[in-house]
């Protein structure tokens, strides 16, 4: 099934970085800010798993009832420690999962006419660009990366490290991006370069 058109005239941010950069900091500022709506990937990647979707039986099949909880719903800090020790699974469950994320993205935004914010931990990597009109990539050190993901999952640092490892490096987004936000320093500075962003294209 071909996808539907979607509006030549929107402006479509595709928000990405890596894991624990402050995706969800800049897309929450936008929204309270600029009232832009925000499609999260994330959201639509829960719904793809919910218990009893086609996506939840490939896993159940695949992986057998170590990936649920009790009452049958996806356990995913077991599938993330599978998925994040072996590269090749990481690669087919994400193979399940993004054709769906994808056609949520096209439909929502078939429904919107202005400038909409789509965030995509892996937009690069789930050959999702062509749905933004322009890509602003969220930058932080490494040190910061790790630190804020150990606090953020309760991770260990060397589970935070393998996380972070999974994810195209920081520097080849930041090479393919039109928009480069830096979170290294305060929020008020993030802010800042945030509204320069908005900014240029208004």
């Amino acid at each position: 099934m071909s996808e539907p058109n979607l509006p030549t005239q929107q402006r479509r941010i595709g928000l990405t970085g890596g894991i624990a950069t402050g995706k969800t900091t800049v897309s929450d500022y936008l929204a309270k800010k600029y009232q832009f709506p925000v499609l999260d990937a994330d959201v639509y990647a829960r719904l793809a798993v919910e218990k009893g979707s086609p996506v939840w039986q490939a896993l159940v099949e695949r992986y057998g009832n170590q990936i649920l909880w009790e009452n049958g719903t996806l356990h995913r800090k077991k599938l993330g420690e599978i998925i994040f020790a072996d590269e090749r699974e990481r690669r087919w469950v994400e193979a399940q999962i993004h054709p769906y994320v994808r056609s949520r993205f096209v439909q929502e935004l078939s429904h919107q006419v202005n400038s909409v914010v789509l965030v995509v931990p892996l937009l690069f990597e789930a050959n999702f660009t062509d749905l933004a009109t322009e890509i602003w990539v969220i930058s932080c050190t490494h040190d910061q990366q790790i630190q804020r993901l150990m606090q953020r999952d309760g991770l260990s640092q060397e589970a935070a490290t393998s996380r972070v490892s999974a994810q195209m490096p920081l520097s080849e987004k930041k090479a393919r991006a039109d928009v480069v936000l830096e979170n290294s320093d305060t929020e008020e500075t993030l802010w800042q370069q945030v509204d320069r962003a908005v900014e240029r294209c208004l």
